[in-house]
């Protein structure tokens, strides 16, 4: 079995299953197996595959084919220009989330209190303090995902703290908070993609019943802890902004909502007013 015999029938394989990117998807497999980059695949095409690499190749295209999102099979996944470590027990960073760390980048100074809270893999909080110079804290209900914001490779600084919301922080005492939210109502759980349902953790997917909950309790939480025009920078879920700008009448000013590249709201600032 030659490298580009094992990636093509790893594509034939992951296009019947209707695997999204199934010539990608083998490309990155393959590589994680042989523990090379891309180049090497195609440098290196005619050559033979050890014992060894097909087995793991074979073992990561059957999770693969059973669901088990890429990101979860390599235990990597990037994000703002960096390769940050993953588990099942954080969300993996989408592309879309960049825009909420692009908002918050232009609003934050250096020496600044920045709290990313319910962090996950902490690749919010990490690339915010260095793109930034700002003192920054991430917080997360799940001492599993502090785990693994920990162990991220960067000398970034940044204090992570086990907790619910922003327990943890005096009255008026950040600059700014940030947050991916769980946005998703419970009601939707039957429809989503099964490698979301399925393998990505439920406590940093679902904020309840219909998918506010969360919204409405760190605005609250945001309005006491934020000093004086503070900011505050949500990221939205699908259909979640006329609720989340209801949220915001009271206390709040300079709202500010920024579309994705697909043109749909992902991103809500506000400053809590002096």
């Amino acid at each position: 079995m030659t490298v580009q015999t094992a990636l093509l029938q790893g594509t034939q394989l992951l296009e019947e299953a209707a695997i999204s990117a199934p010539r990608l998807t083998a490309e990155v497999l393959l590589m994680h197996a042989l523990q090379r980059d891309r180049a090497y695949l195609y440098a290196h095409s005619d050559d033979e595959l050890s014992e060894v690499a097909w087995i793991h190749y074979g073992r990561y295209l059957h999770e693969r084919l059973n669901g088990k999102p890429t990101q979860y099979i390599t235990g990597r996944q990037e994000f703002y220009g960096r390769d940050f470590r993953v588990t099942s027990d954080v969300l993996i960073p989408r592309p879309e989330t960049e825009h909420l760390v692009e908002a918050a980048i232009a609003r934050i100074q250096p020496g600044e209190v920045v709290v990313d809270v319910g962090t996950g893999s902490g690749a919010i909080a990490i690339t915010l303090a260095l793109e930034t110079r700002a003192r920054v804290f991430a917080t997360d209900i799940s001492a599993a995902a502090l785990g693994v914001a920990r162990a991220q490779q960067f000398s970034s600084g940044v204090h992570y703290l086990l907790g619910n919301l922003v327990d943890a922080f005096r009255n008026h005492s950040v600059d700014a908070l940030v947050s991916n939210p769980p946005y998703v109502p419970r009601t939707d759980e039957p429809g989503l993609q099964r490698e979301v349902r399925d393998y990505e953790p439920h406590v940093a997917l679902f904020a309840g019943p219909t998918g506010l909950e969360i919204y409405e309790r760190l605005i609250a939480d945001a309005a006491r802890v934020l000093r004086p025009r503070g900011w505050l920078l949500l990221e939205l879920g699908y259909n979640s902004l006329e609720s989340v700008r209801a949220m915001l009448q009271r206390d709040w000013t300079d709202i500010t909502v920024i579309p994705d590249l697909a043109g749909f709201p992902r991103v809500l600032a506000a400053r809590v007013q002096d």
